[in-house]
């Protein structure tokens, strides 16, 4: 199966499951681009965040008798929350790796889901070390973050959304900027929109590049460091082995936005749309209001990929 057609396939399943989550807009926003900008909230997604999408595929499509002994993730949260929601509907026992210094909210969140979170120190600990020994322990089925096919696909149904919902507002031919850590859903989105005008472009962190250093050399690169940015949601180790190639053929030129840029898309998404974004999650509408000297084109598409932002944050960047 080819992964737009595992795509749709992903559509038909998540249908009646995952949220169609809006597109909304702004003449305030409109005027600090210089351009119309459309905003797609995946922040309105259960858990707060696209990352549903995925994990209910992905986990939909495991075997049964796979599922019943159970599922381990690792994810600074965004994940972690998704694929416990999953597990938790489908009455299946998860296991979630999370560094120890996520925001209090997604670790509160995912145990309150029903997962069991095991915390490690993201800087000094390997989580596909720690994932790969408890998943042979335990017997459980690894969702990896973003280098899975049906996760990638589950995540590239909001690409599909997004052709549609352009369609309806007279979007034809736009950048789409997308928040991209691992490249699940940059990757996903990109295969998506691969048959029309609309071209996806990864938004990461300044100083965590990889995606952008490794599109310009033609290989996997990696992060030097892991912490460090507010971006937790976008932070990564490199590009997935299978989300570089999707990114290399279907992606166009990548962009880079900064901390306070991210607190200030935070504070004008709450203001001028009325939702709530975490930093990571901000950063394409930040390079949307700040990279317009980068972007061409009437319009911009970006997509808010998630909304579980501790208060702490959250009031800096109303401050």
């Amino acid at each position: 199966m080819s992964t737009i057609e595992r795509i749709h396939a992903a559509a038909t399943v998540l249908d009646g499951v995952a949220r169609r989550t809006p597109m909304l807009t702004s003449p305030f926003l409109d005027e600090i681009a210089g351009r119309r900008v459309l905003v797609k909230a995946e922040c309105l997604q259960h858990t707060g965040s696209f990352k549903l999408r995925g994990a209910w595929f992905a986990l939909s499509q495991l075997p049964e008798a796979d599922r019943a002994r159970g599922v381990i993730a690792f994810s600074s949260g965004n994940h972690a929350q998704g694929v416990a929601f999953a597990a938790r509907e489908a009455g299946v026992p998860a296991v979630i790796v999370m560094p120890e210094d996520a925001p209090r909210l997604k670790i509160a969140n995912t145990r309150a889901l029903g997962a069991e979170v095991v915390l490690y120190d993201r800087e000094t600990e390997d989580r596909d070390e720690i994932g790969a020994r408890l998943a042979e322990e335990r017997g459980l089925s690894l969702i990896k973050p973003f280098d899975n096919r049906d996760v990638i696909a589950g995540q590239g149904t909001t690409g599909l959304e997004i052709a549609a919902q352009a369609t309806d507002l007279g979007v034809s031919r736009a950048d789409v900027l997308v928040c991209c850590g691992g490249g699940g859903l940059t990757g996903g989105i990109a295969v998506a929109l691969a048959e029309t005008d609309l071209t996806a472009r990864p938004v990461e962190p300044e100083g965590f590049d990889d995606v952008a250093r490794s599109l310009a050399a033609g290989r996997i690169e990696r992060n030097d460091r892991l912490t460090g940015s507010i971006c937790d949601a976008i932070i990564t180790p490199a590009p997935g082995e299978l989300t570089f190639p999707l990114m290399a053929r279907h992606c166009g030129a990548p962009l880079q936005v900064s901390d306070a840029e991210c607190l200030s898309a935070i504070g004008h998404a709450f203001q001028r749309l009325k939702i709530v974004a975490e930093p990571g999650g901000a950063a394409a509408l930040a390079a949307a209001l700040h990279r317009g000297d980068q972007i061409t084109g009437d319009a911009v598409i970006c997509v808010v990929t998630g909304g579980n932002v501790d208060k702490e944050i959250f009031l800096k960047s109303l401050a």
